[in-house]
């Protein structure tokens, strides 16, 4: 009995030790434990995945890490903390005998597989570089049938970023402490960011309204009772509009001693293309606009649905393509797939006709498609169970869009009238839906149509009645504060950045307290405003919007080949030393001391003096350490209040904008966006604001504008 235990318990050690060492086989590497998980249950029990935590390697924090003298080398360091993580990685690539690098489909996953490479000495090892746009079974299956090497071009491309970047942050950043203080950044991208906000603000400041009137009428026929609702269009030769009250009394005089008739009535049909499937740019507009998500909140989300989530039936699945591209593509299987499930949930002639395509200004990252779901048939409503609300909201966007994408296009019919007099003319216009097609599963405001029903008499000729008259007082408004969403429109358009920068982008600027967000808006914060302010003078080329894209344009060409990486190193690095040197020159010559006021300090008699902190400047005591005593600074304007005499002050929002209020508040509740003016308005009585080289009333009924006088000083 004894003899046949040890017998039995040394057949199971033996088949415990052969299980491993099929196990031990093929080793594959992702970054995240997630995406891990989701890949296992796709490989059979020969194949181990194990998660690197993103880079292993990295420039160190504590220099340059350039070595500008020998090439503009790299020197790559251990990133802190995964000292023993590489060590188990390093054990199981010993036991493997083949190694599959499968990090993301982009330059960043190229580059992370390069760096797993060199850190765990793979090049004399049997390693494969293997990618897929979705987690799906499919996917990482073929991705192996197709294994290749380490596409260095790809490579090159991120290191070229990185580098630039760093000789960016790590040589002007410096350059902004001695002007302002210690702990503030420049970026490459960021700064340009930064830019780009603080001219919308220049324009909003410097903008001037100008008054303009609409006019509406009821017209109705005869033989009817419900009258048409019809706009002022002008004269019946040209469209005419309306700039002052003068003028709407002078039209009203003259349409009521007028008869109208229907001058013109057609019905014609227009149809509406389908969305394009998501790319990263629009996926952050969207959910912007349409679940309230920040950038940084979109793409943590996708990329929790890209990695894989439970699901109720299924397991653990990724949800949705790889969430960073520009590419509005879609494989010929998810195109097939869409067109069944349309076809059977909707009907035939709801199948869209043709693919439409995105024209494209540049080159794109084409090695992935648009962003849609993994699993066409896996809906919405089947997953809302399994995840967090937030995740099925994202989920339940990206799955209407793409399915909207692969749909027939809407058709509407949409019918015109013109109301004439013997001089003027009105219209109307309605439309209605006789299509849905793509509607019946993705709508936006876009989309909406105001329903008017016409009345039967409205026919060409018919003799009007007109009714009553309204007339409506309008201002021009200045043009919008940037949100998140549109400024990553913005970026887009012009070129800069990728998609893996546009989140994280706008996040450091908010962070830095550059920019402050209030509801969606973006503003210029003071500290924003004196950071911007040195780059525009000292690094102009850093922050021109057409040399970022043109360099955004040379990471390109390193990507396809065309390009060395270094060259382009090479090529920015001269002029930006040249800058730095000045920049350094010129701040120790105009360098800022602290301002002393004539604000005592209570806790040791001296005079405290202005300091920048995070939120702006604040009086703080020019004994410290001895000394903390700190306290609100308070910018005189220069000017009274105009409610009540006291002084006018620049303050700041809770998130960092400024503005003008009075120093007597809350007795006094004057506030304002911008400077107010001393002089009263001659029109009206009332306060005046500078606006640019004009003095505005701050009353938009009154309108009163003036050129402000030249500055003899």
């Amino acid at each position: 009995m004894l003899l046949k235990t040890a017998r039995d318990s040394s057949i199971m050690y033996y088949q415990i030790e052969r299980k491993e060492a099929v196990m031990a086989k093929n080793l594959v590497i992702v970054e995240s434990p997630s995406k891990a998980t989701t890949i296992k249950k796709f490989l059979g029990s020969s194949y181990e995945v194990v998660a690197s935590n993103g880079h292993v390697r990295d420039l160190p924090k504590s220099q340059l890490g350039i070595d500008i003298e020998n090439g503009f080398e790299p020197k790559y360091i251990t990133i802190r903390g995964k000292g023993a993580l590489l060590a188990t990685l390093r054990k199981k690539v010993k036991k493997a005998d083949k190694i599959y690098l499968a990090t993301d489909p982009d330059r960043e996953g190229e580059a992370i597989s390069w760096h797993l490479s060199k850190a765990l000495k793979l090049e004399d090892k049997n390693t494969s570089r293997i990618t897929f746009n979705e987690i799906t079974k499919n996917a990482v299956k073929q991705s192996i049938k197709n294994a290749r090497t380490i596409d260095m071009d790809l490579v090159d491309a991120q290191q070229a970023r990185r580098v630039l970047d760093r000789m960016v942050g790590y040589q002007i950043s410096p350059v902004l402490w001695a002007k302002v203080k210690r702990g503030l950044s420049a970026g490459r991208v960021q700064s340009v960011a930064l830019r780009i906000i603080a001219d919308r603000e220049e324009e909003i400041n410097a903008f001037i309204p100008r008054e303009y009137w609409t006019l509406s009428g009821e017209f109705t026929p005869e033989g009817d009772k419900k009258p048409v609702i019809a706009d002022f269009y002008g004269t019946t030769s040209k469209k005419t509009s309306i700039d002052s009250e003068s003028q709407m009394e002078e039209i009203i005089a003259g349409i009521k001693k007028s008869e109208f008739k229907v001058s013109d009535i057609k019905t014609s049909g227009r149809s509406k293309k389908p969305p394009m499937p998501f790319t990263t740019s629009t996926l952050q507009q969207e959910a912007a606009k349409t679940l309230n998500f920040s950038t940084q909140k979109t793409m943590r989300l996708a990329q929790g649905l890209y990695e894989g989530m439970e699901i109720k039936g299924h397991g653990t699945i990724g949800l949705i393509t790889y969430l960073r591209t520009d590419s509005t593509r879609i494989s010929d299987e998810a195109q097939q797939a869409a067109a069944k499930y349309i076809e059977e949930n909707y009907g035939k002639e709801y199948i869209a006709s043709g693919t439409a395509k995105k024209k494209e200004k540049k080159k794109i990252q084409d090695a992935h498609e648009a962003i849609r779901p993994a699993y066409i048939d896996l809906t919405p409503a089947q997953v809302k169970d399994s995840v967090s609300r937030d995740y099925f909201r994202l989920y339940q966007l990206i799955w209407k869009r793409f399915m909207a994408s692969q749909m027939a296009a809407a058709k509407y019919e949409t019918t015109s009238v013109k109301i004439d007099s013997d001089k003027y003319r009105f219209t109307t216009v309605s439309s209605k839906v006789v299509f849905q097609g793509y509607l019946n599963v993705y709508q936006t405001d876009e989309d909406k149509v105001e329903k008017k029903v016409f009345p039967k008499h409205l026919v060409k000729g018919a003799a009007m009645k007109a009714g009553e008259f309204e007339k409506k007082q309008h201002f021009t408004q200045p043009p919008a504060h940037f949100t998140e969403a549109a400024l990553v429109k913005t970026l887009e358009e012009l070129g800069i950045g990728r998609p893996s920068t546009y989140a994280p982008t706008i996040s450091t600027i908010i962070n830095r307290r550059y920019v402050a967000k209030e509801q969606k808006n973006l503003y210029i914060t003071e500290l924003g405003e004196v950071v911007n302010s040195i780059m525009k003078k000292s690094f102009a080329s850093i922050v021109d919007v057409n040399f970022t894209a043109y360099m955004e344009g040379l990471l390109d060409r390193v990507e396809d080949g065309s390009v060395r990486w270094k060259t382009v190193v090479e090529n920015f690095y001269p002029d930006l030393h040249e800058a730095v040197s000045i920049a350094e020159k010129e701040l120790e010559e105009i360098k800022i001391e602290d301002e002393v006021t004539d604000v005592i300090c209570e806790e040791c008699g001296r005079n405290m003096v202005v300091k920048f902190g995070p939120h702006g400047k604040f009086l703080a005591c020019p004994g410290f350490p001895d000394c903390r005593n700190t306290k609100p600074y308070f910018e005189k304007a220069g000017v009274p209040c105009p409610k009540c005499g006291q002084d006018i002050v620049v303050k700041k929002t809770k998130k960092g904008r400024r503005y003008f209020g009075c120093l007597a508040y809350p007795d006094c509740d004057f506030m304002s966006w911008q400077k107010p003016s001393v002089e009263k308005c001659p029109d009206c009585g009332g306060a005046m604001v500078e606006k640019g080289n004009k003095i505005v009333c701050m009353d938009n009924q009154c309108g009163y504008v003036k050129v402000k006088a030249a500055d003899t000083n």
